[in-house]
């Protein structure tokens, strides 16, 4: 199995964070989206979607979990 990697734009390291986040223009206030980060990238993501107000959480990431949390 192949591990879960960044979701950075070519980035091919496996994944260490989830960051939960969501649009409110176009998502329920419950409904979480995921993007994965590695230790390199979870900051400038983290700010990409903290910037508009996106980011609700970032957790560490265990392979196997489900894609989006019920959060």
């Amino acid at each position: 199995m192949s591990p879960d990697i960044c979701s950075a734009k070519g980035c091919n390291t496996a994944a260490e964070h989830q960051l939960l986040w969501n649009n409110p223009k176009l998502h329920t206030p419950d409904r979480r989206k995921v993007w994965l980060a590695c230790e390199e990238h979870r900051e400038s993501l983290s700010g990409f979607l903290g910037a508009r107000q996106f980011l609700k959480d970032v957790v560490p990431h265990r392979p196997g979990e489900s894609d989006e949390p019920s959060a």
